[in-house]
């Protein structure tokens, strides 16, 4: 029963939110929807609860006026078309060839492949089933345990939505650009640049361990017969080599030399310049990715099998799409209501300190990764979590960065429910208890990583 402004002595707003949370978990958790069904009906009872039927139709199509939005489709498809094509296996032989030889080779060619795989796709579970396949057996060739397999293709996955072009950093970029106000408001290459700031610090952690369990369990080099000679394989793929050139350029261009720009082209020509770049990037990588696989498509490159490509990545891109156009439409609901000050403002009132709230908040999305994606934690929490930052002293644009780190990095690996650590399991056939032993020790560095980093203890560039 509402009284006030408190329903069963908590802000109403935080009932709303609570609500939200009740009847996704219920839909997807225990009902087994599809998580964007789920995200929808949300939608649907947050309009009801709030009586805001005047918000209904505006919040539902906005999202369809979002570049961003188009940016995380168009790299979705990106990301078919390069497993399609086989671009990226000519990378991985090189890769291979270079690190192979050494001890745990195996293990830092899935670390490197599977990031820069699941940062395209932007999923970890759903890179682990893809590239897992083919590492997890590798791993366990070259006697590294099977839990130890699972885990390091586990934590590279789940690397992979950290670290841009992955679409879960072109939807924190959307909450952070809401959240600040006109005169504070950056370019997403910008962004860009400090997340990639915050990744090095992740992926230096997950070299560190991975070479620390290697010399543990003694973990053997590959055998000259399993390396791909590195001549040939460079000869093979180094034109795939220019397909991270061609993400990567045009976006530190746009970061670098916005102000060249901007002096040519007026402030709203910039603006229009970095929506252009976001979705002309991957455009240009498509059309790379498919003249180098040409040999790959079934009957050639031309239209009806490109068309027949492009047709069979729909039943994969379209739940994801669907998930991050009403995650976006539950964000715009939430910022009109004013939901994100109540929330944040009932948090800081229990009166934690910074240290505090920098443990809290990561082991709070650890938790709600077992329910929630990363994606969805972004749109119904991001803002509310930037202004708890904000609060403390931490900066906004950190902040932003940090949230994939906290939310779709977490939401694989942490048990009982680690949707990639079961995939990895599942291939490596592991047994959960070793398995999760492993799992919890990946966990504890990043979070430890997480805490220095928002402490200001390790340095981020770019921000």
């Amino acid at each position: 029963m509402i009284t006030g402004e408190f329903v069963l002595g908590i802000p109403v707003n935080v009932f709303y939110l609570v609500a939200l949370l009740a009847v996704i978990t219920i839909l997807f958790v225990l009902l087994k929807r599809p998580i964007y069904e789920a995200m929808f009906v949300g939608y649907v009872v947050t309009v009801i609860m709030t009586g805001r039927y005047d918000l209904f139709i505006k919040n539902l199509i906005k999202p369809s006026t979002s570049t961003l939005f188009y940016a995380i489709v168009a790299f979705l498809m990106l990301a078919h078309i390069f497993s399609e094509t086989k671009v990226v296996n000519k990378v991985i032989d090189i890769i291979l060839s270079l690190v192979g030889r050494f001890r745990g080779g195996a293990g830092f060619v899935s670390l490197i492949a599977s990031t820069f795989m699941a940062s395209l796709s932007g999923t970890g579970p759903g890179n682990v089933a893809a590239t897992g396949v083919f590492t997890i057996p590798t791993m366990i060739k070259t006697k590294f345990p099977r839990p130890l397999a699972a885990t390091v293709e586990m934590s590279a996955s789940s690397l992979g939505p950290m670290i841009p072009p992955s679409g879960t950093i072109l939807l924190v970029f959307g909450v952070l650009d809401v959240f600040l106000p006109e005169a504070d408001k950056i370019s997403l290459s910008t962004f860009w640049i400090a997340v990639w700031g915050v990744g090095i610090w992740f992926v230096l952690q997950r070299f560190l361990t991975l070479l620390g369990f290697c010399y543990y369990y003694k973990v053997d080099p590959m055998t000259p017969e399993e390396l791909p000679p590195l001549k040939k394989a460079f000869k093979e793929g180094w034109p795939a080599l220019f397909i991270p050139l061609i993400i990567f350029i045009p976006l530190l261009i746009d970061a670098r030399f916005s102000f060249l720009i901007a002096n040519r082209v007026g402030a709203d020509g910039l603006k229009a310049f970095s929506k252009t770049i976001l979705l002309f990037t991957p455009g240009l990588a498509f059309l790379f990715a498919l003249y180098l696989g040409r040999k790959e498509i079934k009957g050639g490159l031309k239209i009806p099998n490109i068309f027949n490509i492009l047709k069979k990545s729909f039943g994969g891109i379209t739940p994801v799409a669907a998930t991050v156009y009403f995650a976006y439409a539950i964000a715009y609901i939430y910022r009109d209501m004013g939901m994100t000050d109540a929330v944040s403002e009932w948090i800081l009132g229990f009166g934690m300190s910074k240290v505090a709230l920098i443990i809290f908040i990561p082991l709070f999305t650890a938790f709600l990764g077992m329910v929630l994606p990363g994606s969805s934690q972004i749109a119904i929490f991001g803002a509310t979590f930037l202004t708890i930052f904000a609060a403390v002293g931490i900066n906004p644009i950190l902040g932003a960065a940090m949230l994939p780190a906290i939310t779709g990095a977490m939401e694989g690996m942490t048990p009982p429910l680690a949707l990639s650590m079961y995939a990895a399991m599942g291939i490596s056939k592991s047994g959960f208890i070793e398995t999760s032993k492993l799992a919890f020790i990946w966990i504890g560095l990043h979070l430890l990583i997480t805490i220095l980093i928002f402490a200001g203890i390790l340095p981020v560039f770019g921000i």
